[in-house]
C-alpha cells in the first residue's frame, strides 16, 4: 500500500467517496484501499439505482463505479448522474473502475461524462492519482450540446495500460 504524501492528506481525509459495485469483495477491496489512504468517510451500494440515492443523500465528494452491473450499469448511472435539470449533483465526479480495457469502452467512457477511468484490479498508486486529479486539479463542467461533464481532453492522452507499474510523483 502506498501512503499518500503529508502535504495531501489534509486533502484526502475529508473526503466521502461513494463505491457502486456489485460485488461485495470490490467494494471490501476498495473500501480497503481509501482507508489506507486515509479516506475513512466512505459509503456503498450495492447497485446503480441505490447508487443514485446515495448521490442524493450523502452527497459524496466522488463517486468511484463499475460499469458492469445487473439493472442500471455504469453507463446508464452516469447518464442519470449528468442530467443537470433532473439530478441534483450532476457535476459530482465520477471515477469508473472496470475490467474493460478497450479503447472503446474508455471513448465512450469519456463521451458520457467520466471524469477518470481505471482498470480493475486497481492498484492504491494509480487510485491515489485519479483522487487527486479530480480533487486537486479538477476539470472544468462544461455543457456542449448534449454533453454535460468535466471539460473533454484530448482522446490520445490516455491509455489504461499505463497505470500498469506506474510510479505516483508530486511536484
Amino acid at each position: 500500500m502506498i501512503q499518500p504524501p503529508k502535504h495531501l492528506e489534509s486533502m484526502l481525509v475529508p473526503l466521502k467517496v461513494l463505491i457502486v459495485d456489485d460485488e461485495p469483495y470490490m467494494r471490501k477491496v476498495i473500501r480497503t484501499l481509501l482507508l489506507s489512504l486515509g479516506i475513512k468517510n466512505v459509503t456503498e451500494a450495492a447497485d446503480g439505482v441505490q447508487g443514485l440515492e446515495e448521490i442524493r443523500t450523502a452527497a459524496p465528494d466522488i463517486v468511484l463505479l463499475d460499469w458492469e452491473m445487473p439493472g442500471m450499469n455504469g453507463n446508464t448511472f452516469v447518464r442519470h448522474v449528468r442530467s443537470p435539470k433532473t439530478f441534483p449533483r450532476p457535476g459530482v465526479p465520477i471515477i469508473m473502475l472496470t475490467g474493460k480495457s478497450e479503447r472503446k469502452r474508455v471513448v465512450e467512457a469519456v463521451l458520457i461524462g467520466v471524469n477518470e477511468y481505471l482498470l480493475k484490479p486497481v492498484s492504491s498508486q494509480a487510485l491515489l492519482t485519479r483522487i487527486i486529479a479530480v480533487v486537486a486539479k479538477p476539470r472544468p463542467i462544461v455543457q456542449i450540446g448534449d454533453y454535460y461533464g468535466p471539460e473533454p481532453r484530448k482522446m490520445n492522452t490516455y491509455k489504461p495500460e499505463s497505470d500498469v507499474g506506474h510510479t505516483l510523483t508530486m511536484v
